[in-house]
């Protein structure tokens, strides 16, 4: 028997609420997947566009992507992303599993405590980046890119299976995994988000700091899954959603003038002004976490003991250096997109490539991320980018490129 369940459950208290929860998938061959809030884009004037097999909302109204994107960095945006994939692992076994299947130190995570993870392939390479939070040693929330489902779920049915086969598992018991379909996920984002989120609620968010999460009592009745934390370098939640209550929970979230509604194309420069990986342009099966710069995310004991899969490729590039590395970029004169080609001066073959890049609406100035060969990553390093077929001077910068603003307490 599979080890998956397809799940709307996530607490008891929601179980009854959930019988009425509408389906937000689609089951037609090729067509668009669609989140539980699609009606409620159309009705608030989203232009909506194809992104990782969902109708996703790029903008909304007449609102462009630079004043959508300032807003969120001097008050606040909400952004449905509720096309990520929400799953509970859970069993007496959990905390052994998930550090078999990436490198972080989980066993000594608190409960309710949050880390940015990756899932490797046999090789070391980024199957997908995931955020992990534990609720205790035989429960763990799991959030993985939309883009990556299918890949990602058949690889946990697979080594389910394996580990559930394995001595371990048949002495202390097996590992199961929940998936939450349908399940609404919110990103509340900016420096006003806490602020207006504490009006909603009793539970006092100021002990809520970054990387850590609760269920806390919205205005509403409403209990909800809510983590500290976001994509976007700015203080903010993520808010999980029974389906039957996403609708609502939007409604009472979004608040104009404070918070308004923000779509893709705020996020993904709001996400490179923080520095951080979109999966599928910066990071893919062929890049160890030490090419992306990522180390932190491997715990300090498993970079010597290994024990993940994928160990092998990736201990090796912490003991030799990788051969290229994940950096940040300014680029003068012209935007550089992604697959534009790095090159040193006066160097006729290319030392790399931009993965993402764009215009910064905070800064004024042309960012990008991409990889070079090791030895040219170095902060300053003058480098050339070349767009529109014309060599740009460049030089290489550290990430972030704008401060972030966690709440650390």
């Amino acid at each position: 028997m599979s080890s998956i369940r397809f799940s709307q459950s996530f607490n008891t208290l929601y179980r009854a609420a959930l019988l009425s929860g509408r389906r937000g998938l689609s089951n037609a061959p090729g067509e668009l997947r669609r989140t539980a809030l699609y009606d409620f884009h159309i009705l608030n004037g989203a232009k909506m566009v194809p992104f990782a097999g969902y109708s996703m909302p790029l903008a909304y109204g007449n609102v462009g992507q630079v004043a959508s994107h300032k807003h969120v960095r001097e008050h606040a945006g909400l952004f449905d992303v509720g096309h990520m994939v929400q799953s509970i692992f859970r069993g007496p076994t959990t905390t052994e599993f998930l550090e078999w299947l990436t490198p972080s130190s989980l066993s000594g995570l608190q409960p309710y405590s949050s880390t940015l993870s990756v899932l490797l392939n046999e090789q070391g390479g980024i199957i997908d980046d995931t955020i992990i939070t534990k609720h205790s040693p035989d429960s763990f929330y799991v959030v993985t890119n939309a883009g990556r489902r299918e890949r990602d779920l058949d690889w946990f049915k697979t080594k389910l299976e394996e580990w559930n086969a394995g001595e371990l598992a048949k002495h202390k018991g097996n590992v199961e995994l929940e998936v939450l379909e349908d399940w609404g996920l919110l990103a509340l984002q900016g420096p006003d988000t806490a602020s207006y989120l504490q009006t909603l609620t009793s539970f006092d968010l100021r002990t809520l700091t970054f990387g850590k999460s609760a269920f806390i009592p919205i205005d509403g009745g409403f209990n909800l899954h809510v983590a500290r934390g976001g994509y976007t370098g700015e203080d903010g939640f993520e808010v999980s959603i029974p389906p039957s209550q996403t609708i609502d929970v939007a409604t009472l979230l979004v608040k104009p003038p404070t918070v308004q509604l923000t779509g893709l194309a705020a996020r993904d420069s709001l996400r490179l002004e923080a520095g951080m990986c979109l999966y599928g342009s910066d990071l893919d099966e062929d890049t160890t976490p030490i090419e992306a710069g990522l180390s932190w995310v491997i715990g300090k004991e498993r970079k010597t003991a290994g024990s993940f899969i994928g160990a092998e490729g990736v201990l090796k590039h912490i003991r030799e250096g990788p051969p290229r590395r994940r950096v940040g970029l300014i680029v003068d004169d012209a935007p550089a997109r992604h697959g534009a080609q790095i090159f040193a001066p006066d160097v006729a073959e290319p030392i790399g490539t931009v993965t993402s890049g764009g215009p910064s609406p905070w800064l004024g100035l042309n960012i990008a991320m991409g990889y070079v060969k090791s030895g040219w990553h170095k902060k300053g390093t003058a480098v050339e980018v070349s767009v529109r077929n014309k060599k740009r001077p460049a030089r290489i910068s550290p990430m972030p490129f704008v401060q972030t603003n966690y709440w650390r307490g």
